[in-house]
């Protein structure tokens, strides 16, 4: 690799990440694209070695043919985790690596939040409130004591049950690999999914959108949850039923969903989930801190060093698996 490659930052805002990029690789040969639109322009003009790409809207098809197809670059790198949005790539042509951990942390933080949310009953605290109602009857239940079941346990899964275990819950999870895991009561091969529901008094989804994952909690695995589960989220949309997880939530089969992520998102507005009280929605924001993108470009520009230098990356994605 040439000791000044050539890259283009695409962003909607990419001037703080340019002069953030040029103050440690000064020869660096660098094109900013603010558009969907321009970027198979960039692409096809510039012929960049790198692409570091940020999905910063969902109002227009991302522009993914432009980055694999003939002429791309060797490495594209995701500002987030997922990579859906990027289809299938050929990895002997195109390098793909992505954010993997940056936001766990946070991640972990937003579900127990959501379980504490109905766990606690702030909403009806909060309707109490409104009222100017002093109910001596209430009570709030613990988390300790209770079994989350994590379903991917990778970075997110892991940061979401280290925070489980510091509340004293039991805490199991599948994942494609099944091997022990600190800070895991049991791990479980993700064929196991269907037997180890009924465990569960919390359910996690933190597993990536990938083709075997697609539909993964439908009908059947809904059915087998425990009556009275507390579910959340933060997957990919398509990976849970929407269909089936409403009927569940309108039944009270599942109690209550902490729910970051749709199919389609935005969430339509005729979407029946808006009208259920006992669900929180997030537009996606479970990852979204202050410092997610500092961290997340900082990570690019560690990789970025190893490419000019003809290292390994960090964080490749398998397109196979998806992750």
């Amino acid at each position: 690799m040439p000791n000044a490659p050539k890259v283009i930052l695409h962003n909607d805002v990419t001037e703080p990440l340019a002069k953030r990029l040029l103050s440690r690789f000064p020869q660096v040969n660098l094109f900013e694209c603010n558009s969907f639109s321009g970027l198979k322009n960039a692409v096809a003009d510039f012929r960049p070695d790198a692409v570091y790409s940020v999905r910063f809207t969902y109002d227009e098809p991302f522009p993914r043919d432009c980055l694999f197809s003939d002429g791309g670059p060797k490495w594209v790198t995701n500002a987030g985790v997922g990579v859906d949005h990027f289809g299938k790539w050929d990895p002997t042509r195109t390098t793909v690596t992505n954010a993997a951990g940056v936001a766990a942390g946070m991640i972990g933080e937003y579900v127990i939040g959501g379980f504490l949310y109905f766990t606690l009953d702030f909403p009806g605290m909060n309707a109490d409130k409104a009222r100017q109602h002093w109910d001596a009857t209430r009570r709030v239940a613990p988390l300790s004591g209770k079994t989350l079941l994590v379903i991917g346990l990778g970075n997110s899964g892991q940061a979401i049950a280290t925070r489980a275990k510091a509340f004293g819950m039991r805490v199991i999870g599948t994942r494609a690999n099944p091997v022990p895991m600190d800070g895991i009561d049991e791990v479980y091969a993700a064929s196991d999914l269907i037997r180890v529901l009924p465990e569960a008094d919390y359910v996690s989804v933190s597993t990536p959108l990938t083709p075997t994952t697609r539909g993964l909690i439908g009908k059947d695995q809904i059915a087998a949850m425990k009556p009275g589960v507390i579910f959340a989220d933060v997957s990919r949309g398509g990976v849970v039923d929407q269909v089936a997880l409403h009927e569940a939530l309108q039944s009270g089969h599942i109690r209550a969903g902490v729910l970051d992520v749709f199919d389609p998102e935005p969430l339509p507005q005729d979407s029946p989930l808006w009208h259920l009280p006992n669900v929180l929605i997030s537009p996606h924001c479970s990852a979204v801190h202050d410092r997610w993108e500092d961290d997340s470009f900082e990570m690019f520009l560690d990789n970025l060093d190893r490419f000019i230098k003809g290292e390994m990356l960090n964080n490749i994605v398998d397109p196979v698996r998806g992750y």
